[in-house]
């Protein structure tokens, strides 16, 4: 009997949760444009604090046999978000920036398993590197059509993989990492459920943006 690829395995067991995610209100209405520029601002600059938990671990785990071959560097993103921040926030914006209380389990959960559990650290990589170079081109359009931001400019950036000259080839390249990915079926197992634990820590970020941006009637 044959067995489905863990890409296809990891992307069907937490599609209910990314779903959710999606589904979410307060990306309901800043995708729906309901916001304004202000309500962007804030989600980009709480996914620089998680992306910079990413990213911070991708030194020590460059060599690592389970993690290392997904910390390819034109995936990286706190560089962008930082330019994106910097348009969106003012030259001050580091002072001002403070992740939100999901925000920070969220960072705290990625550099715990960064430091404890590669297998774990690639189910983030995975979640978040993928919906960005995904989904979040949906966002981009958005963003640019709504709050008049430059196409793939500052603003924006944390979407725009320069270093990415077809997506659809690096997408499946990625995917074939995550087949090969060297653990055993249990392993697997536990990488799942750190999937689907990794959307519901973005659900939270999104529930904490929302009691921040209500909308009035």
């Amino acid at each position: 009997m044959a067995t489905s690829p863990f890409s296809a395995v990891i992307r069907a067991a937490s599609q209910d949760r990314h779903t959710e995610a999606e589904n979410a209100p307060f990306i309901g209405n800043l995708l729906g444009g309901r916001f304004g520029v202000d309500a962007y601002a804030r989600y980009t600059e709480q996914l620089f604090f998680v992306y910079r938990a990413l990213e911070e671990a991708a030194g020590r785990l460059a060599q690592d046999p389970v993690a290392g071959p997904f910390l390819q560097p034109e995936l990286m993103r706190v560089a962008a978000l930082e330019r994106d921040l910097r348009h969106l926030q003012g030259d001050e914006w580091r002072e001002r920036a403070a992740p939100l209380p999901a925000t920070r389990r969220y960072a705290e959960r990625i550099a715990e398993v960064a430091a404890t559990w590669p297998a774990g650290y690639v189910a983030h990589h995975y979640t978040r590197y993928l919906g960005d170079l995904s989904g979040g081109q949906v966002i981009r359009g958005i963003a640019e059509r709504t709050w008049g931001l430059e196409h793939k400019g500052d603003g924006v950036r944390l979407y725009v993989f320069d270093g990415i000259d077809n997506p659809a080839a690096f997408k499946r390249r990625y995917r074939a990492l995550l087949d090969s990915l060297p653990v055993d079926e249990l392993e697997k197992q536990r990488v799942v459920e750190e999937c689907r634990h990794a959307f519901a820590l973005n659900s939270a970020v999104f529930a904490d943006l929302d009691a921040l941006f209500p909308l009035t009637a």
